[in-house]
């Protein structure tokens, strides 16, 4: 074999080496595109998978509120975001003195009340003070906006007595609620719109996420008489 023959088949052979070293890097991309479609499917199925959780929790647990107009003030402000349970009431019946928040087909929106009657109960409102079957009902979370107008010589309700013109039944009936805001003189509730279905109330008000300096769980205040 002379010079000549050996360096073509040298530079054969190393073509074929090369050859072989090129060819082994298409699986190497192969498999790093798979991989990186993997990836992206699996990011697809977790991003669906929150759009689901997020949609089920607003649907039938939880569901953030935004407190609108001083009806519930000194307890609730303008602007106080809170979060209502859904589930609640779909396990029990609504307790006196829960905050609740409900739906007013006639206006299209919904209102942030306590609850101060449950069906069997008898309301009576005079000024400042409430009964429920008779007995005078002691109200805790307007304790002391009561003691300050009195303390001047005012009225804490300035709004209307209950039972009144607009609605004359005062025994609440099956399936509905009493509620009223905690500004008594600033507050449309059932004084005015009626008693309350219980197929309207959205839920419980049970945490306040903002403002950040008043991330609180709602206290929920048992009315006694």
């Amino acid at each position: 074999m002379n010079s000549q023959q050996h360096n073509e088949d040298s530079n054969q052979q190393s073509e074929v080496i090369d050859g072989s070293v090129l060819n082994t890097s298409g699986p190497a991309d192969a498999k790093k595109g798979g991989r990186a479609y993997k990836e992206i499917v699996d990011w697809i199925k977790a991003l669906a998978i929150a759009v689901i959780l997020v949609f089920v929790i607003r649907t039938f647990l939880f569901s953030p509120f935004i407190v609108e107009g001083p009806s519930m003030e000194p307890n609730f402000y303008t602007g106080e975001r809170l979060i209502v349970n859904k589930l609640i009431f779909k396990m029990r019946e609504p307790h006196h003195g829960e905050v609740v928040v409900f739906h007013v087909p006639d206006q299209g929106r919904d209102f942030i009340k306590r609850v101060i009657g449950v069906p069997g109960d008898t309301i009576k409102v005079v000024g400042d003070d409430v009964f429920i079957n008779e007995q005078k009902v002691d109200e805790p979370y307007i304790k002391e906006a009561i003691e300050s107008a009195h303390a001047n010589g005012e009225l804490y309700n300035t709004g209307p007595d209950f039972p009144n013109a607009n609605v004359s039944e005062s025994v609440v009936p099956d399936g509905k609620i009493f509620a009223m805001g905690d500004h008594r003189g600033n507050s449309q509730d059932s004084r005015d719109i009626g008693f309350v279905s219980e197929k309207e109330i959205i839920g419980r008000a049970d945490a306040m996420f903002w403002p950040l300096n008043k991330i609180s769980i709602i206290k929920h205040y048992k009315v006694h008489w």
